[in-house]
């Protein structure tokens, strides 16, 4: 009776305790917020029409771009260690699927033992009768060959949830490469236009050296008849010194620029093909903006964040499983002996083996609840990068669609201003020769010239690099 109360106690207390180790602690997990405005910031909603729809193949027209675009997307050493990290992913997720797949393998083995006489095995061997051809020897050898097989049985979907944390990282990474090639495609399209920008300037510059160059001997002749002083000279000396090293600061430009593209591009420096006359033709795309809501299809960076937060909650309820009970099934077929010759002997050297355990943790589970609680830290600041990158995709596009607004109001303004210098600087030329106004009104006038001009080209850049960065914003590119 005493007995049977043991056995029971025994058994309560093991019931008990197997319970409170399948108890796991109470986590407070986050959830995102895919709530996003239902339009940008001063545009109208229409869900239709969408410039990321638009293949950049489309989006840009110029042939000398398209061809360094092509080429980048083959060579480009960021782009290419990116497609790498792919094939990381992608191989994590075999290794996954192969955790909850049963193991099996061929083995074997050979061992030597020499049991002491006055041991059990000893005793036994001495008193089995066994035919001589088939003795035992001294010591005994042991020769195995067969096949073994492992598996842990996924009950609690822990090593299936982690095959899909992984196919989700894998996703995650594919958009990383996405994201790598519409950032790619922008950068060489806004380095492209700069390049043209920082031509055009220089033939301005040119241009402004030649009328310069041609006011300096006026001047000079001017001094020669007493109509100016040597002050006039020298300050239209300065004038044309200053004029000359922005030239040289604009080639300096020019070859980092073209040497940027070429890193972009995955070559060595050499001149990037381009056609500078058709810079000033060149009229900025009438964007589509769509809805903030398309964002979170379009964005490569969005729906990366998106599934790096799936994996990070998969990574939760792995964690979780390891409260749980674990169930691992274990056998073997094959054949031992203790001479290689008997090996093939059946069913006598036959060896079969079944075995099945269960264990769960019991005690000391820090280690486990650390996990668990760092794998609830990590899927909370998931929700966290997320719900950032779609506040920052939609900061981005409301910034360049003002953007491109203001700068068309700014390009109209610059245009006129340009006008009226070219004039006034024609005006104080002639005003000067015919002695009606001082020479500092002629520099002044020339040098306001050159910068609005300058001024007008940047202008001209802003816009056509304000609409690479909206499509680049809206998610254009990748597709």
């Amino acid at each position: 009776m005493l007995k049977k109360r043991i056995y029971q106690s025994l058994s309560a207390a093991c019931l008990a305790l197997a319970m409170g180790a399948c108890k796991t602690p109470t986590l407070v997990q986050k959830n995102e917020n895919r709530t996003v405005p239902a339009t940008f910031t001063g545009a109208a909603a229409d869900s239709t029409n969408n410039i990321a729809r638009v293949t950049w193949k489309e989006f840009f027209t110029d042939p000398n771009l398209t061809a360094l675009i092509d080429t980048a997307l083959q060579r480009n050493q960021e782009l290419n260690i990116t497609l790498q990290e792919i094939e990381i992913a992608r191989q994590e997720i075999r290794a996954r699927k192969g955790e909850y797949l049963p193991t099996v393998g061929l083995g074997a083995a050979a061992g030597v033992e020499k049991a002491a006489r006055y041991t059990l095995p000893g005793a036994t061997e001495e008193n089995v009768d066994i035919k001589p051809e088939r003795r035992t020897p001294d010591p005994l050898t042991d020769f195995q060959v067969g096949a073994y097989a492992s598996w842990e049985v996924d009950i609690w979907h822990k090593l299936r949830n982690a095959k899909k944390a992984a196919a989700a990282r894998y996703l995650a990474s594919v958009e990383g490469k996405n994201f790598t090639v519409t950032n790619l495609i922008a950068e060489i399209a806004n380095s492209y236009y700069e390049l043209l920008a920082l031509d055009n300037q220089l033939a301005i510059i040119q241009q402004n050296l030649q009328i310069q160059g041609n006011a300096l001997k006026a001047v000079r002749l001017q001094k020669d008849a007493a109509r100016v002083t040597e002050l006039a000279v020298r300050r239209f000396e300065a004038q044309v010194h200053n004029t000359q090293a922005k030239q040289f600061l604009i080639q300096q430009r020019i070859t980092e620029t073209e040497n940027r593209i070429n890193f972009l591009v995955g070559r060595y420096p050499q001149p990037i093909v381009r056609n500078d006359a058709t810079f000033n033709d060149l009229v900025p795309k009438a964007i589509q903006g769509g809805v903030p809501a398309q964002l979170l299809q379009n964005r490569p960076d969005v729906r990366q964040a998106e599934q790096n937060l799936v994996a990070a909650k998969l990574d939760v309820q792995v964690a979780r499983a390891n409260f749980y009970p674990s169930l691992r099934i274990t056998g073997a077929v094959g054949s031992a002996a203790f001479q290689p010759g008997l090996l093939a002997t059946l069913p006598e050297s036959v060896l079969l083996s079944v075995a099945g355990d269960i264990a769960a943790p019991l005690i000391n589970k820090n280690g486990i609840k650390a996990l668990y609680y760092s794998a609830n830290a990590r899927q909370t600041q998931a929700v966290y990068n997320y719900e950032r990158t779609v506040l920052n995709a939609y900061i981005e596009v409301a910034n360049q669609l003002a953007n491109i607004s203001n700068l068309e109001k700014t390009y109209s303004e610059k245009a006129k201003e340009v006008q009226a210098l070219n004039e006034s600087s024609t005006i104080s030329n002639s005003l000067f020769s015919s002695a009606r106004a001082d020479y500092t009104e002629v520099l002044f006038t020339q040098r306001d010239a050159l910068e609005s001009k300058f001024d007008l080209v940047e202008t001209k850049m802003q816009q056509l690099n304000a609409t690479v960065n909206v499509y680049r914003a809206l998610g254009g590119g990748w597709k």
